[in-house]
């Protein structure tokens, strides 16, 4: 009785710390910038931006280091072919702030010239240092115009996201490392080393769009984070073969 009593109890404990249970953000405290119209929908937990404009982020309260945000992106229309995504480390007002620094994820469904350069399908993340106008840094990521391209994804780096189809998306944010998933894959993963600095700047989680309209973010989930690197093995499962070696010298005794 006493093996299978510690057995059940290591089984309980593995449940326990095996599973992260997401909690679902209220966006209605949330904060928009720049030239977009965010309409919250019912539920409270999802947006959309419904006008093509110059880029515009809607942002949320506090900071956002050490956790996790998931949920889904949709384009809801055939129409254009532009810029949506997330920024991380933002500040109000930092679309126009000379001073700012944050990191821009942005992802383009085709390739098109403006600016006497061309704005590039697919997904990257970009480090801002400066303003964030409709000019040839948020197109086609200009490092003399404040926004120096990090990083392109791994499989999306060249491939834009498709018309009025759903992709699933976490962002995890700690000091020293952002990472992007989209489908379960990890595409995006950088350092602050890689960004040129010994840690990111804290700040907001936001949705970022430019030249898009009709993007929906929905069922927006927010957890702490998992430890630096990819998703740990949980904290349980290494508890477990310990509480299976107490069986046996349970059974040996017996």
């Amino acid at each position: 009785m006493r093996a299978i009593s510690a057995l059940a109890a290591a089984a309980a404990l593995f449940a326990t710390t095996a599973s992260a249970v997401p909690v679902a953000v209220d966006l209605s405290g949330w904060t928009s910038e720049g030239a977009g119209t965010w309409t919250v929908q019912t539920g409270n937990d999802s947006v959309l931006q419904t006008q093509n404009g110059s880029p515009t982020v809607f942002y949320s309260a506090g900071n956002s280091q050490g956790l996790a945000l998931a949920g889904q992106i949709t384009v809801q229309t055939t129409s254009d072919d532009d810029f949506i995504g997330f920024v991380l480390g933002y500040h109000a007002g930092d679309l126009s702030n000379a001073s700012a620094d944050f990191l821009l994820i942005d992802w383009k469904q085709l390739n098109q010239g403006l600016y006497s350069g061309t704005g590039t399908a697919g997904l990257a993340i970009s480090r801002v240092t400066g303003v964030l106008g409709d000019n040839s840094g948020a197109w086609w990521h200009d490092p003399t115009n404040n926004v120096n391209e990090i990083q392109r994804a791994a499989t999306l780096g060249a491939t834009g996201w498709a018309d009025n189809t759903t992709y699933d998306f976490e962002l995890v944010f700690q000091p020293t490392v952002a990472q992007v998933y989209v489908n379960g894959a990890l595409e995006l993963n950088i350092t602050a080393a890689d960004a040129g600095v010994t840690s990111f700047n804290n700040g907001a989680f936001g949705f970022y769009n430019y030249s898009q309209p009709n993007v929906l973010y929905a069922g927006i989930t927010e957890e702490t984070a998992p430890p630096l690197g990819d998703v740990p093995l949980p904290a349980g499962a290494l508890l477990l073969p310990a509480a299976l070696l107490g069986l046996g010298a349970l059974r040996r005794r017996a």
